[in-house]
């Protein structure tokens, strides 16, 4: 009665949390699954008390057997979830001598019965039970997880430039498109767009070698690629304007798309050679959890503690949302966590730096194997657009 209850009850629960609030279709069948399982392990307690004070009548007996060995099924693979997923040790320790305490609730019923009547119908109704169990572990947190991957597309349109009416300025406009033509939806967790315009100088004659061994060693520093040539002479941009062009927590549904119109406004006497647009856009696959709106943001330059790898850069904007894992089982077996991002102000843009770790842990810094299992578990990903780079001749009107 006491295993066949501790089984029942938080699998139970487990299972209609599952049922009513899982973000996929296989974490619904799963929570069914769940709730089936703890009936038939209630109904199980009432015949495990008639079994043990009126003898092994046939029927109930059975029945007996049969609530035992799914509670031995159900917290066998319990622990196969949390000593893979889980982190808080109680539950591992629980699942552990629950599966123990089943199987030896299996052999005691195994024992108190004299016969079992159709013991084939019996042996097949619990492969049958185990196979589908299985089968619906493997999918739900093996196969499902790592079948797909869906990637929105960013595109940007630069339009022609039009001057004011004092010809002091002019403006371009930039078209932020955003395509997702998966069944997935995401949750943005930050979009930022900026410009930059760039001098170009071109040699007469083939660069020193050692003049170009500088710009290959400059090239992998800069977010803004520059070519690589015996005669041209890289110049570092100069930022134009950085901007969020999506507001951070909102979503991109399925099958869906937007559009953002940005304005980049600069003096008529801008003499660059040529601009260059970029725009990123980071998101979270929104069947790998469940994500609140972002709190007020924080400032590093305000005593916000923040961790050494933003320390490195330069101010950064601080944004915290509260979520929860997509399945009821890992919310209770696992750390609650936050998302966390960080917007670090740079020469060239702002980088929208998005974590997820556990509450408290925000300014620990973690290995890189860890932030690819972060990232491939939460559905984490980055969409880069850019460079579009134009000449300042082909955007700007004659006057």
């Amino acid at each position: 009665m006491l295993v066949l209850l501790l089984t029942a009850l938080p699998v139970g629960w487990c299972g209609f949390k599952d049922f009513r609030e899982a973000l996929t279709f296989a974490g619904c069948v799963t929570g069914a699954a769940l709730m089936l399982a703890a009936l038939i392990m209630l109904v199980g307690v009432a015949a495990v008390v008639d079994c043990w004070a009126r003898g092994p009548i046939s029927n109930f007996g059975v029945f007996a057997l049969i609530s035992t060995g799914v509670a031995l099924l159900t917290n066998f693979l319990l622990v196969l979830q949390t000593w893979n997923d889980g982190e808080k040790v109680v539950y591992k320790v629980l699942s552990i001598v629950l599966s123990v305490a089943s199987l030896s609730t299996v052999i005691l019923v195994w024992r108190r019965l004299d016969e079992i009547p159709t013991p084939r119908r019996v042996a097949a109704a619990l492969i049958v039970s185990t196979l589908v169990a299985v089968a619906n572990f493997s999918y739900q947190y093996l196969f499902q997880p790592y079948r797909r991957e869906a990637t929105p597309l960013v595109q940007l349109n630069v339009g022609k430039a039009v001057f004011s009416a004092d010809h002091s300025v002019f403006s371009v406009p930039v078209d932020i498109k955003l395509v997702n033509h998966s069944d997935m939806g995401f949750y943005v967790l930050g979009a930022e767009f900026h410009a930059m315009g760039e001098d170009v100088t071109v040699s007469r004659t083939d660069l020193a070698t050692s003049r170009w061994r500088k710009d290959a060693e400059d090239w992998a520093r800069y977010p803004e690629k520059h070519p690589l040539t015996r005669r041209e002479v890289y110049q570092p941009g100069k930022l134009v304007v950085a901007q969020p062009w999506m507001p951070p927590g909102s979503w991109v549904e399925a099958n869906d798309e937007s559009r953002t119109r940005t304005v980049v406004q600069l003096p008529s006497d801008t003499n660059f050679d040529k601009l260059t647009f970029y725009a990123s856009l980071s998101l979270a696959r929104k069947d790998r959890l469940v994500m609140e709106q972002f709190g007020s943001p924080r400032y590093s330059w305000r005593g916000v503690a923040v961790p050494g790898w933003v320390k490195r850069d330069n101010d950064a904007i601080i944004q915290t949302a509260e979520m929860q894992e997509n399945n009821a089982i890992d919310q209770f077996t696992r750390f609650r966590r936050r998302v966390t991002t960080y917007w670090r102000f740079g020469s060239h843009g702002v980088d929208v730096a998005p974590v997820i770790v556990p509450a408290g842990e925000e300014g620990r810094e973690f290995s890189e194997k860890t932030n690819r299992e972060v990232r491939s578990r939460y559905g984490l990903l980055d969409v880069l657009a850019g460079p579009v780079e134009e000449t300042l001749d082909e955007i700007k009107p004659l006057r």
